[in-house]
């Protein structure tokens, strides 16, 4: 985005050479595929044969926002001419009408007053307005009171004046202070990545903030758009697919106080859970990600966009560490921001990775947690020493309910449940009472 622009160096936002080669190369031999987001993060879609043009009528003042710097200024020059002409127009058809404009003998008596004074034709009746608009007074030509209908046409230029200075000012204004000035200074990878994190596939990008002012409350969403079909056979062109930011917090927010890498484990449910190494190339998908935030000097809500298509994400590679420490603050290397190193990582994708290890789609674990199986007979498995049915297993720290004695040898000692002991008394004390 800037390096484009020559604001920074050419191997900015760039991963080491080789990478650059050969992705070249191998998107060459590729037919290049329409992309909804650009890489500046510019809407890459064209509307055609629109027959209601005129609702863009009514909401004049974002259309002259949205319009090119050239157009804007070809308007804001546009509606002053025509102003300043409309009403020199009407100053003359009043000097005109008072007969102002008809010749006089300055030796002569004096004849009537003028409704205007020095307007002799459309020239001057045009530097009047001029200076009536813009507020110059020069002093030569003023308004009399002979005519109350110049002392109307002066009020209602004077008021027509101010409101376009102020349209246009605020048009001005407003494209000097778009969102999307301040997104020009949030920069992403020029790839994103697919390594392994904590033993999951992961799908990885980096973002970084250039300015040091914040941005508060940043939050980042990434879609999928992909071409999908129904179960009914029909074609759904483009199908988004929200994924899930990695974040303890449940949420999408960031504190981009440094560069960041966004990362979204790719397990069941992902949008890319059959996303192999081998299918990445022939997939027709776009990650989209979309950055938002307010921007803390101006309080003005900014969004900034970018995309990565299968040519674009890079299977077992992940991103080089730009951040050190030195003079007890952070310092980071803006250079290696886009590197990425090679890693070990299988070309299965999560769903088959999932299939080696044994979780299979829609199976629950059915075996009891904790010691190992051990055929104790027939239809039963015996753990820790005791047997539990197959059909229902029981936990193995599970006690039997029958009011049996429980022994225990610890040492010489034996425990005996206090009903057997008191019967055991009762017992005793009958026996002495027969002896004697």
């Amino acid at each position: 985005m800037l390096a484009r622009k020559g604001l920074l160096p050419d191997g900015f936002l760039l991963t080491r050479l080789a990478e650059d080669h050969n992705q070249h190369n191998r998107s060459r031999s590729r037919s290049q595929r329409a992309r909804f987001i650009t890489k500046t993060g510019s809407c890459n879609v064209a509307h055609k044969n629109i027959r209601e043009q005129g609702r863009f009528l009514q909401d004049v003042f974002t259309t002259m926002v949205d319009l090119k710097w050239q157009h804007s200024f070809l308007i804001f020059t546009s509606a002053f001419l025509c102003s300043w002409m409309l009403f020199a127009m009407i100053w003359w058809l009043l000097a005109f009408a008072h007969g102002d404009l008809e010749p006089r003998d300055p030796i002569g008596e004096p004849g009537l007053v003028p409704c205007v004074t020095a307007i002799h034709s459309f020239t001057s009746a045009f530097l009047f307005s001029i200076e009536v608009q813009v507020t110059i007074g020069f002093g030569g030509r003023m308004v009399t009171e002979e005519c109350p209908l110049a002392i109307i046409v002066l009020i209602i230029q004077n008021i027509v004046g101010l409101i376009i200075n102020a349209v246009m000012l605020g048009c001005v204004f407003m494209k000097t202070a778009q969102a999307n000035r301040r997104a020009e200074t949030l920069i992403f990878s020029r790839n994103a990545v697919i390594a392994q994190r904590n033993g999951r596939p992961t799908f990885m990008f980096r973002v970084g903030d250039l300015r040091k002012s914040m941005i508060i409350s940043a939050t980042v969403q990434l879609q999928v758009i992909r071409r999908t079909v129904t179960a009914e056979g029909e074609v759904i062109p483009v199908s988004q697919l929200d994924i899930q930011v990695e974040n303890p917090l449940r949420s999408n927010g960031i504190f981009l106080v440094s560069p960041l890498i966004i990362s979204h484990t790719i397990e069941r449910g992902s949008p890319l859970y059959e996303l192999s190494a081998q299918s990445l190339g022939s997939e027709d998908l776009e990650v989209i990600v979309i950055l938002e935030g307010v921007v803390e000097t101006t309080g003005i809500t900014m969004q900034a966009r970018t995309s990565y298509t299968p040519e674009e994400i890079l299977w077992g590679r992940r991103f080089v560490s730009i951040m050190t420490e030195e003079d007890g603050r952070y310092c980071v290397d803006y250079s290696k921001f886009g590197n990425t190193v090679a890693v070990r990582m299988s070309s299965l994708s999560a769903k088959e990775l999932d299939q080696t290890r044994g979780i299979q789609e829609g199976s629950t674990d059915t075996h009891p947690q904790g010691w190992g199986l051990v055929r104790a007979g027939r239809g039963g498995f015996r753990r820790g020493g005791r047997t539990c049915d197959s059909s229902a297993p029981q936990p193995w720290y599970t006690h039997s309910e029958k009011p049996e004695t429980l022994l225990e040898q610890r040492g010489q000692k034996k425990k005996v449940q206090l009903e057997v002991i008191g019967r055991q008394m009762d017992d005793d004390d009958t026996l002495e009472e027969k002896d004697e």
